[in-house]
């Protein structure tokens, strides 16, 4: 582990997945830490961990983003004491409003409703992030199914307990706090990294996770097969 990112959800995580894969690294955001190391995220949420876990499942990985990472960066430092910590942040009610538009897209998207019902990873997808959920109740994202929105007030008080507790305890010597509209130049420099000569990533624009997943990455493409080969099952069978 090179890089731990510290920052939560919503503050860049997907642009800098992207920057750390065009930077040569190894990275695992969200779908990966459910993907390949999603028993073990459930056991740690629903029951407890250890530095020797995070040692085991990151030997192999060279940055970290996003839940549920982000909630355990400290512990992820312990286990790999030489990595750097990248942290973004962004003004809260921007942050919030951020949120908000994330899980309505989600809660809207019938084709991810579809993934979740139907297929096993989705199903399995839908344990580990209600895990999180029911784990933190004090999480970042205190979600209200029924209602369709969040709680502004535990958001907005679990975020900033998050911020001053990194900028408190992160070793400042391995901290860069990051502002996604510098670019390159000073990550690179905090990485110790050439400046690559092409632009920097800008991911996840008005909530448009869903789709760029679906596009983009292998694990999503995966799970979208797993529901045309039940689809097409369920045409035969009817």
């Amino acid at each position: 582990m090179k890089v731990i990112m510290a920052g939560f959800s919503k503050t860049g995580t997907k642009t800098m997945s992207a920057a750390f894969k065009l930077l040569g690294l190894k990275n695992y955001d969200y779908l990966e830490s459910f993907w390949f190391h999603g028993d073990d995220w459930n056991r740690i949420l629903t029951n407890d961990g250890s530095v020797e876990d995070f040692k085991r499942m990151f030997e192999d990985v060279d940055s970290v983003t996003d839940m549920p990472a982000c909630l355990y960066w400290e512990e992820i430092h312990q286990a790999f004491p030489d990595a750097k910590i990248v942290f973004t942040t962004r003004e809260e009610n921007e942050w919030y409003t951020s949120l908000e538009n994330q899980m309505r897209s989600f809660n809207e998207n019938f084709m991810y409703k579809l993934l979740q019902l139907l297929t096993p990873s989705g199903r399995k997808y839908y344990t580990f992030s209600n895990n999180l959920r029911i784990a933190l109740l004090g999480q970042p994202f205190p979600h209200r199914f029924h209602q369709r929105q969040t709680n502004k007030m535990l958001s907005l008080m679990r975020y900033r307990r998050h911020n001053l507790y990194v900028m408190q305890k992160a070793p400042k010597d391995k901290l860069l706090v990051y502002d996604l509209k510098q670019g390159w130049e000073p990550l690179c420099k905090f990485l110790s990294v050439e400046v690559p000569n092409f632009p920097f990533p800008h991911k996840n624009k008005g909530a448009s996770v869903y789709d760029e997943m679906m596009e983009e990455n292998p694990i999503a493409k995966r799970v979208i097969n797993e529901l045309k080969v039940i689809m097409a099952c369920i045409g035969f069978l009817a």
